[in-house]
């Protein structure tokens, strides 16, 4: 296993529950699986072709990844409902946006 692998995969599992347990100790196992949860917007790399490529960075090229995607996100934090799933979503595009630069 490389960094950049380790990296990734630990943003993506290990820093959520890591949140979760400090900023959400009441909840924090719902909020936990929103941050899982979260990962299905990767569903967007279905509409690519190949599906992977490890060289691509993700922001900007698939639709829920793009800028777009993200101002909406952002403005998700506004609101009480959206707050933890836009949270969530955010803090994937930084794990993504890390890995580009990897």
């Amino acid at each position: 296993m490389n960094l950049q692998f380790i990296l990734h995969y630990g943003l993506h599992f290990i820093a959520p529950l890591m949140i979760a347990l400090i900023f959400f100790k009441k909840n924090w196992k719902t909020v936990y699986l929103i941050f899982l949860c979260s990962m299905l917007v990767d569903l967007d790399h279905l509409l690519a072709n190949p599906i992977f490529d490890k060289n691509r960075c993700s922001i900007n090229f698939h639709p829920l990844h793009s800028y777009w995607a993200i101002g909406g996100y952002f403005l998700g934090l506004f609101f009480r409902k959206t707050r933890i799933l836009c949270l969530a979503l955010l803090f994937h595009m930084l794990t993504d946006y890390i890995d580009c630069y990897l």
